[in-house]
This record gives structure tokens, sequence and C-alpha cells, in this order.
């Protein structure tokens, strides 16, 4: 497995992000994008938004720092960007765009906003540090972090 951050690209892989949906400003629903590969220009992963991991397959432009991907259910196009905290040696990855429900979803032509958030440690020199990421950064990654505590202790 590769070290996230020491990939030629800067998506990151294998990686998880937490991911929310809105339309019409009302969040639709909130789940895990998982990033398991990036080869070339073509990425391959899952989303998961209610338990059950569904195929992604999207495409990557690094030039342009762009990322398409299609889930059987809706269509989506973001751009990707990064915010270094070298105080805490963190690297805060957003990625956030457009989507469109498709057929077979009940909102079949619906669209709406995307955000998705992840991670990683920073080990080289920071790339962006003029602001800070948006708030939408922390609570999505709440989602990955609440998911794997057990508060039942």
């Amino acid at each position: 497995m590769q070290n996230a951050q020491t990939n030629r690209l800067s998506l990151p892989f294998p990686t998880r992000w937490g991911l929310s949906t809105e339309i019409a400003g009302r969040p639709i629903v909130r789940g895990v994008l998982t990033i398991d590969s990036v080869s070339g220009n073509r990425v391959i992963g899952t989303a998961n938004f209610r338990g059950t991991p569904i195929p992604m397959n999207g495409y990557w432009d690094e030039n342009t720092k762009q990322l398409r991907f299609e889930t059987p259910y809706a269509s989506f196009a973001g751009q990707l960007q990064i915010f270094d905290d070298a105080g805490i040696r963190v690297r805060h990855l957003n990625l956030s765009g457009r989507f469109m429900m498709k057929p077979p979803s009940l909102q079949a032509g619906e669209r709406g906003n995307w955000i998705a958030t992840t991670n990683t440690v920073l080990t080289g020199p920071p790339i962006n540090t003029t602001t800070l990421p948006p708030v939408g950064a922390f609570l999505t990654s709440d989602l990955l972090w609440s998911t794997s505590r057990n508060y039942n202790k």
C-alpha cells in the first residue's frame, strides 16, 4: 500500500473521505467516499451512503485538479483544494462541486452540491497556507472519525 502523500499525484490514494451532499440547501445524505486507486487519469473506489459500498468510477485531471466520477445513482464533478496547517503538520484536502441524480434514483434529474474531505500528515513543505479550509471540511472529517469510535466503553 502506498503512502497517500508520496504519490506523484495531488489526489492521494488509497484514502477515505467524509462526504456530504445537499439539494436546494437541504442536506440529503452523508457518507464515506473511498478512493482505492488512481491510475493515469482513471479513478476507482466506492461511495457508501447507507452502509453498503457502491462502485465509483471516474477521471482525474492533475493539471486542473478536477475529479469526475459516476455511481449507479449519480454523476459528480468537483475540484480539489489543498490547505496545509504546518503548525500541526496536517494537510487538509477538500473535493467539492456539483452532482446530478440519475435513474434508478427516485430523485433522478435533481441537482445539488457535494463536499468530501480528508486529511493526511504533512510530510513535506506546505503547499497552500493562505486560507483556512471551509467549515464543511471539519463537518465531513467528523463523519470519518465518529463512525470508527466506540462511545459505549
